[in-house]
């Protein structure tokens, strides 16, 4: 839609919806639409997901018998793009984003009381039952939005995970499952799946993960922490002050008269974040390369203690980092999440040794960061709701409250972003702040036009004009890959670059106050959407510079790349952008995220990019982005663009030293065995580490954050941390395909195995730490009457009941009549996974 026809639309209403009448002269009160919006009835049903045009979809309206006297719309939130509408009665308008609008046809005459069916075709396939975006709300001329109550979240009662009431379950696969490769995760196959995956494996001896480098028992007697713990460091206690309070929160407590714990800093000792630690005779010592180190050693040491219950057996322990690199990244871009969140998560982040926090905090559908002297960007860029101008905020976006507030709402202020910085930094954390650029950037663009706007209404056109960041003249036409018309930077005015410079300034200052220097900025540069071709100052620019529209963001990331490193901050990006760049016109030193498939040329690129000697942080979204689903499933939420299924395995699995070996491990996205040559070797190049992503379109709370991060974050840790003994050596030019053989597969299940089994303590410390993560449906079969059942990880225990009964504790095969309802407890119990049914 173009933003002539998408003002015009805003500007009012010219169909009126009633029983009655069909002119619009009656006005709408707010006493009516906000009675449509709590009475109308709203249910989305897939009903086709495997014809040529797409997804076949219904939105059932019914109306209550009581109709406004006026023009009103329904915004409806759809993420995938919407082709058809099938419908007598409504129209449907594409606004922006995922923003839609359904309007009652001219002339139409709604019935009260009556229901409307409404079939939407659209763009691809829907897997599970949370691409719909809730809070559909109503529109009109004069009055205030207000969302449909009917389509709001819900709470499972059972448990405690988010639900949409208004989605009718997808239950039947051969209409609603895939038309690839992939088949639901049943019970039944969840149970062959885990049962090939699991065999009885002894109760673990140590506990600690990541798993050290080498691990091993020490004669003599038990040193007993709980009678407090004596520290001597020969540097700075602060540097492990925040370790030392995690130890004490574990209920060991600090005493003069407590075991010895000697810490000894040797830079000449071995690589950054290595440690020697040696529990025996009555004393621990601790010898670590750095500070970080040092703090490492005192995780392990808690996380053992604990599982010994403070009386910790002898032991030595000699660790190092595979990676010098090992990052989380979080949206709160998209929706955001609170200090307090990030906070929790850096705690968590030091317990599995990461130590890098990429922090997503500008996109198109928010801008989370106060700059100083532009309020703008999170007095509008930090909220949505429905103001078509968007003069005091965006427009709802993946389900944000027509009304404002709720997870749509948020940003950090100049205080909060340093106290993080400052958490992080006690934890040997480097924060990395992102705003992606030039595209993904509708919240920076919204924002600027509205402080333009205010300043050009004061008389001050030259300020309105300083960090403007589109030409007003520019006649593009565009559509992004999230659908925008109007998300692009315009990279041809001075005023961008002097905005990007206010942002990088403030930045900066905010890490100096916290004492941890700004050291790698990520600009994004990712997904442009090929704006510009009409813009007079673009033509000027391309002709000057002998450039084609093509090399028009290589660019722009030369260029900010330059203004960064002029800076002494080194320059980090998406690798789809950084590939086009010329790498003699870029610093010395560079960081690309390599997010390309992997079976879709991405080993490629993280080689080409590792030989020009940059530092490459794969982020593979087949396994590294966190907002897929962990099994293909209906009632599994997540994007699946990516991957169908990502689960905790899948991420214990991955190679990022030996990329082409990963298609022994896994297939590609529809589920089918594939090949991964080595086209590209790496010629001097190395991986340098390797970053987890959670995008958060569709994570609306703190509880689905944690769903979606943990426990697959530890699995991320582990690979980070600690290289597989099954994981083959690197080899140039090496072509690997499913099931090839070259992985051993035995070494690779006792190592799964082994983690598997030291993880009930730590989602029992997630437990204790109020962390909701994902809660594992249990497989399950019933064979000639007889119940047997799984549970993926953790060795949690599963429960079961007939229809009517009480929930029983399973523990081994049993007599079952019927059909048996199964569900999982968490590790601290009081809390439980969604429950399944087999008969």
């Amino acid at each position: 839609m173009s933003k002539t026809v998408r003002n015009t639309l805003f500007a009012g209403l010219t169909v009126l919806a009633t029983s009655a009448l069909t002119s619009t002269a009656w006005a709408i009160s707010q006493g009516e639409i906000d009675s449509l919006a709590r009475n109308l009835g709203y249910q989305f049903t897939i009903l086709d997901n495997k014809s040529p045009a797409g997804f076949v979809s219904e939105i059932r309206l019914t109306l209550p018998k009581a109709l406004p006297k006026g023009a009103w719309s329904v915004h409806v939130g759809f993420v995938a793009p919407m082709k058809t509408l099938d419908s007598e009665v409504f129209d449907l308008t594409h606004i922006n984003g995922d923003n839609y609008v359904l309007t009652p046809k001219a002339g139409a005459i709604l019935k009260p009381g009556a229901t409307y069916s409404l079939r939407l075709t659209g763009d691809g396939r829907w897997y599970n039952g949370f691409k719909i975006m809730p809070n559909a709300y109503i529109t009109a001329d004069g009055v205030q939005a207000r969302t449909i109550e009917a389509t709001r979240t819900a709470v499972d009662p059972a448990s405690g995970e988010e639900i949409l009431p208004f989605h009718t379950p997808l239950a039947d696969e051969a209409v609603t499952g895939s038309d690839d490769a992939n088949v639901w995760m049943t019970p039944e196959r969840l149970f062959h799946q885990t049962a090939q995956r699991q065999t009885n494996v002894a109760a673990p001896e140590f506990v600690i993960l990541p798993t050290p480098a080498a691990i091993k028992r020490l004669e003599g007697a038990p040193l007993n922490l709980k009678a407090g713990l004596k520290f001597a460091i020969n540097t700075n206690l602060s540097d492990v002050r925040a370790a030392v309070a995690d130890l004490e929160g574990a209920g060991f407590r600090l005493s003069d008269s407590g075991v010895p714990v000697a810490i000894t800093i040797d830079a000449t000792a071995s690589r950054p974040g290595s440690y020697r630690m040696t529990a025996q005779n009555g004393k621990i010592a601790i010898t670590a390369a750095d500070a970080s180190g040092a703090a490492y050693a005192l995780e392990s040491l808690r996380q053992q203690a604990v599982f010994e219950n403070g009386r910790l057996k002898p032991l030595e322990i000699i660790d190092a980092p595979r990676f010098a690199f090992r990052g989380l990244h979080i949206d709160v871009a998209r929706n955001f999440q609170s200090k307090a969140y990030i906070l929790g998560l850096i705690e968590r982040m030091e317990t599995y040794k990461l130590n890098q926090l990429h922090l997503h905090l500008g996109d198109d559908e928010g801008w989370r960061l106060a700059i100083t002297d532009l309020p703008e960007l999170t007095d509008i860029g930090g909220h949505r709701c429905h103001d078509p101008e968007e003069n005091k905020c965006l427009l709802p976006q993946l389900g944000g409250l027509a009304e404002g507030g709720g997870y749509s709402d948020g940003y950090l202020t100049r205080d909060d972003y340093i106290e993080i910085v400052m958490a992080a930094k006690a934890r040997h954390i480097t924060v990395i702040p992102s705003f992606d650029m030039p595209g993904h950037s509708r919240a920076a663009t919204r924002s600027m036009e509205a402080r333009a706007r205010r300043l050009i209404a004061e008389g001050k056109p030259e300020e309105a004009a300083r960090y403007r960041l589109i030409d007003p003249e520019d006649a593009t036409v565009y559509n992004s890959i999230q659908h925008y018309d109007d998300n692009t930077l315009n990279i041809c005015i001075p005023s961008t670059y002097t905005f990007i410079e206010k942002v990088i300034d403030s930045i900066a200052e905010y890490h100096q106050a916290a004492g941890a220097p700004l050291k790698l900025y990520h600009i994004g540069a990712d997904e442009t959407a090929g704006a510009w071709k009409e813009s007079k100052p673009c033509q000027a620019l391309m002709q000057a510079e002998n450039l084609t529209p093509e090399k028009m963001t290589p660019y722009f990331i030369q260029r900010v790349s330059a203004i960064l490193d002029a800076k002494g901050i080194e320059p980090a990006g998406w690798s789809d952008g950084m590939g086009h760049v010329d790498p003699t016109k870029m610093p010395r030193v560079v960081q690309s995220n390599s997010w390309g498939g992997l079976f879709s040329g991405g080993v490629k690129e993280a080689h080409d990019h590792a030989n020009r000697g940059w530092s490459v942080v794969m982020s593979t979204p087949d396994v590294m982005y966190l907002d897929m689903p962990y099994a293909f499933d209906p009632k599994e939420r997540g994007y699946d663009w990516a991957s169908r299924a990502t689960d905790l395995y899948k991420v214990f699995v991955f190679m990022p030293e030996n990329l082409p070996a990963n298609a022994e491990v896994m297939k590609t996205v529809p589920n089918a065995p594939g090949t991964i040559a080595d086209t590209t070797p790496l010629n001097g190049g190395k991986i340098a580490g390797m970053q987890g992503q959670l995008w958060s379109e569709g994570v609306r709370s703190a509880q689905i954050a944690d769903y979606m991060l943990y426990p697959r974050v530890i699995a991320l840790a582990e690979r980070a941390w600690h290289t597989g003994v099954w994981e083959p050596a690197y080899v140039p030019g090496k072509t690997y395909s499913w099931g090839g053989g070259q992985v051993n597969g035995a070494a690779l299940l006792n190592d799964w195995q082994s983690f598997n089994a030291r993880l009930k303590p730590h989602l029992a410390a997630l437990d204790k730490a109020g962390v909701r993560y994902r809660v594992p449906v249990p497989g399950a079969r019933i064979t000639g009457g007889v119940l047997e059942a799984n549970v993926p990880y953790g060795g949690l225990t599963i429960q079961y009941r007939t229809k009517g009964g009480a929930w029983k504790t399973y523990s081994t095969p049993v007599a079952v009549t019927g059909p048996v309802e199964l569900r999982t407890a968490t590790a601290g119990g009081g809390r439980y996974s969604r429950s399944v049914t087999v008969q």
